[in-house]
């Protein structure tokens, strides 16, 4: 009992009752710093607030979102550390479904009815795995990932129970560190030694990320047939096929997907533009309007949403159904950022479609002044954005706008994508011209980086390259240097919290847009010598 004291815990339960007989449940098993929710949007309101070691989650939520989308939206969006134990409450009915559902799952189950010994030894259970896996952990979330796979391997002969957990925990650190090469042969050792569906996923992503399409496909295919209701593995196949340039087939698999999980808001979303972007206006239209009904009330929504649906409402011709939505993404978004540059975007195809010349020029001048400060918005909205310009004699706004994209493609295909919209205009010279400045300004921007670092000015370098990289934060070029930049600062002037942090945060961007560049880990290894340096690493326990 004495190892539960001091544990905090969060219960998400729609019903008071039952809410209350598990916090009298969990007082019995000795823990008494209890947080309870009853939905969703007020459990994510929480875990942005506060930490918590223990999570007991009711499968059958109220309100569209089931328990284990809750779970899927509180990892994506890096909600909870990974020594937060997340145990799922759920009927027997329930459980061949949920416990199939997800390639990161919950710490454990909960099957109802259970009496408190019955909680007890689940909690028990899965903390004594946590304090296993925790060196590992705390390495990870310091940034210390090589040290991580040390401490694995360290794991793996400590704790043999826990082996498959180490060998799991090592591949997904090689992934993240850009190295494809070295997770190849864990998977394909967990697959020999059992029949683990995520560590055959586990070796189709190392196969995607070295662009091994049709070997990645035949194993994802076999996953999702052997499998229905893994969504994990629908995801990656439909971005296999994405990225072999097959929409249709991409559309096909997330499809099936939405009909296994129907409330998945980030799922339903790539449905939708995969349908926008294959031409199937209808059943882009159906599925966006889901997204937009049910990220209303969630602590996700995003006005870009309503735009793409009324892309989809002026393609199909009804223009008086497309301004309703513009009116309901003004009402409900009011206080969203970029809601007022995305309801301008929204306006100027309306006003194109019904010919309203006055109003269309005023939504152009809108939004095009609203973008200049919106660099996260998706690039395929700035670029119908530019489309609109052009086509009603805003060239000069177009260029404007597709030369910023052009300067935060994060690939070639990025920036075919940018050219594209002055090629179809019949303008090809000014595309390759833009696409010429774009990348000259991208490495005049970095080089006056290196230049004033190589000058001495440390300080000097971090300021240009993170206003770059806060203005271009897909370029993985501009990302990479900006982290550079911060990391010799750091090395020559001192320890500072806040560009420690950041540091973190750029070298996280350069894995996301550059997984498999080969400079990363050298750029990781200069961020632990520096964490050295300053004994800035994590302060373990003593492994058990």
């Amino acid at each position: 009992m004495n190892e539960l004291e001091g544990l905090t815990a969060l219960i998400i339960e729609p019903h008071p009752g039952m809410r209350s007989t598990i916090h009298n449940m969990l007082n019995m098993c000795g823990l008494n710093k209890i947080d309870h929710v009853g939905g969703s949007n007020q459990a994510v309101k929480h875990l942005g607030l506060k930490h918590y070691d223990l999570i007991l989650c009711e499968y059958g939520l109220e309100g569209g979102q089931d328990g284990q989308q809750l779970l899927e939206d509180v990892r994506h969006h890096k909600l909870m550390p990974l020594s937060t134990m997340f145990f799922m409450v759920t009927a027997e009915g329930d459980y061949g479904k949920v416990v199939s559902a997800a390639e990161l799952g919950p710490t454990d189950y909960v099957l109802k009815p259970f009496t408190a010994d019955r909680l007890l030894e689940r909690i028990a259970r899965g903390l004594e795995r946590r304090n296993a896996l925790l060196p590992v952990y705390e390495l990870m979330e310091a940034g210390s990932q090589r040290e991580a796979i040390d401490a694995c391997i360290d794991g793996e002969a400590r704790h043999p129970r826990y082996l498959v957990d180490f060998l799991r925990l090592r591949a997904e650190l090689h992934m993240f560190l850009g190295e494809p090469h070295e997770a190849e042969p864990i998977y394909r050792k967990l697959i020999e030694t059992k029949a683990i569906a995520w560590a055959r996923l586990g070796l189709a992503k190392t196969l995607v990320l070295r662009e091994r399409f049709e070997e990645a496909r035949d194993i994802l295919e076999d996953l999702v047939d052997s499998n229905k209701n893994f969504l994990d593995a629908y995801d990656w196949l439909a971005r296999t096929h994405e990225a072999a340039g097959a929409l249709s087939a991409a559309q096909a698999v997330l499809a099936d997907a939405v009909a296994v999980s129907p409330h998945a808001v980030r799922r339903l979303r790539k449905l939708g533009e995969t349908a926008l972007e294959a031409g199937d206006n209808d059943t882009a239209e159906k599925v966006l309007k889901q997204v937009v009904s049910k990220a209303k009330y969630s602590e996700f929504k995003d006005p870009q949403d309503h735009v793409r649906l009324v892309q989809t409402l002026v393609r199909k011709g009804d223009p008086v159904q497309a301004a309703a939505v513009i009116r309901d993404l003004d009402k409900s978004m009011a206080f969203q950022k970029n809601a007022p540059l995305c309801s301008a975007i929204a306006s100027s195809l309306v006003h194109e479609y019904t010919g309203n010349e006055a109003r269309l020029a005023e939504s152009l001048e809108t939004a095009l002044a609203a973008s200049r400060d919106a660099p996260e918005l998706r690039c395929e909205l700035k670029l119908e954005l530019a489309r609109t310009c052009i086509e009603n004699g805003m060239q000069e706004g177009a260029a404007e706008i597709v030369r910023d994209v052009m300067r935060n493609a994060q690939n070639g295909a990025a920036m075919a994508r940018a050219m594209a919209v002055f090629e179809q205009a019949g303008q090809g010279e000014l595309a390759q011209k833009l696409a010429m400045e774009s990348r000259q300004e991208v490495i005049d921007l970095v080089a006056s980086g290196a230049a004033r670092a190589k000058e001495g000015d440390y300080k000097g370098a971090v300021v240009l390259m993170q206003e770059a990289a806060t203005k271009l934060p897909d370029n993985p070029q501009v990302v990479f240097n900006a982290a550079l930049a911060v990391l010799k600062c750091l090395d020559h002037e001192g320890w500072d919290d806040r560009l420690g942090q950041q540091a973190l945060g750029l070298i996280t961007g350069v894995r996301r847009l550059d997984p498999v560049n080969p400079k990363l880990p050298a750029l990781a290894g200069m961020h632990q010598q520096i964490l050295k340096k300053y004994d800035k690493g994590p302060r373990l326990k003593k492994a058990g």
